[in-house]
């Protein structure tokens, strides 16, 4: 046995050990659940409960948070909206992505976490920033995890330092001409650099149309073909997805939501090195699964969609590349740093 070997199952000897006492230790919670779904008529055992180091304890159980609460409505996207979400739940500052009740805690959906995995912790900030937003003029949805709920209902969170900020724009909206660009890091970079100082991120395609008044807004974001994720027991390779509308008369956005988009392995190499038209050019026609995760309505201004987008693109510089026309200062150094010293 080698040494890499030897350390990852030690690791995960400690992780099954700290599981085992984590869910012996609070038996005592888990069995009040148990007892309290079956009020509601939910029949939950032992094995519908597991210890996530980076949530707690959680009960997973099919479609158990409208069973939990029948008030909760999902539009035909399966987004909730938030104003019900803050009238039957309550939020605490250092818990993003959590709603509180009594009982349980309701979680933002898994696709909002690191790398799309439902056991990692959420990515930073865009939860945090999508909740403090609100205004007047806006309706806000979001999508949540409703097969799975967080039992020990306390202050603890998991707790991981990141720094990602936004861009500037001082483009007129107006004034953008229709079109595509496709953002790539530098070619000459080997993918450990990229993963490391662009999130592993492959490409960023950008489209600009324009409609009766409206400019239309698409982004998508293109991970290395390391990046797959299992869903419906099929492997897909996920593309984030941004889509506005702004509206040249009020001058503001009207609309803005994102999703996550699902592409076979086929379908992700013919796409990834095409741009958004690749549809009008083959005959061939994608047409991929698709997630949305948030949506806002109303009158969405201008610097809070290039926030909502830079950090909904968390750890990829391109959106700041194309929003400032430059890469961050700091990616800029570390990439000269590399080149000096091949």
């Amino acid at each position: 046995m080698d040494i890499e070997t030897g350390t990852l199952n030690s690791f995960q000897q400690q992780h099954l050990e700290e599981r085992a006492e984590k869910l012996s230790k609070n038996s005592t919670l888990i069995q009040s659940f148990i007892e309290f779904c079956k009020s509601k008529k939910i029949n939950l055992t032992l094995d519908n409960f597991d210890y996530v180091q980076t949530i707690g304890i959680v009960a997973e159980y099919p479609n158990i948070v409208r069973l939990l609460n029948n008030k909760i409505f999902t539009d035909k996207e399966q987004l909730v909206e938030v104003g019900f979400l803050d009238k039957e739940y309550r939020k605490e500052r250092f818990a993003s992505g959590y709603y509180y009740s009594e009982k349980y805690m309701l979680m933002a959906h898994q696709y909002f976490r690191r790398g799309h995995y439902k056991n990692n912790n959420f990515s930073p900030r865009f939860i945090e920033i999508f909740w403090e937003y609100t205004s007047d003029n806006i309706q806000k949805y979001i999508a949540i995890d409703i097969d799975r709920v967080r039992v020990n209902v306390d202050s603890s969170i998991y707790m991981e330092l990141d720094t990602w900020y936004g861009a500037n724009f001082k483009n007129k909206i107006s004034d953008i001409e229709d079109g595509i660009v496709k953002l790539r890091p530098p070619l000459q970079l080997k993918s450990f650099h990229t993963d490391f100082l662009f999130g592993s991120t492959y490409s960023l395609d950008i489209k600009w149309s324009s409609k009766d008044g409206i400019k239309i807004f698409q982004a998508e974001e293109f991970k290395s073909d390391n990046r797959i994720i299992e869903k419906n027991e099929e492997v897909f390779y996920p593309s984030k997805y941004l889509h506005a509308e702004f509206d040249m008369n009020a001058g503001t956005f009207r609309h803005f939501d994102g999703a996550i988009h699902f592409y076979t392995e086929n379908e992700y190499y013919q796409r990834r090195d095409s741009d958004f038209n690749y549809n009008n050019k083959n005959s061939l026609k994608l047409k991929t699964l698709s997630q949305k995760l948030f949506k806002v309505n109303g009158q969405v201004t201008i610097d809070k969609w290039i926030e909502l987008s830079s950090h909904y693109l968390q750890g990829d510089p391109l959106i700041f590349e194309y929003f400032e026309g430059k890469l961050p200062d700091r990616i800029t150094a570390l990439i000269d740093k590399i080149y000096s010293t091949r």
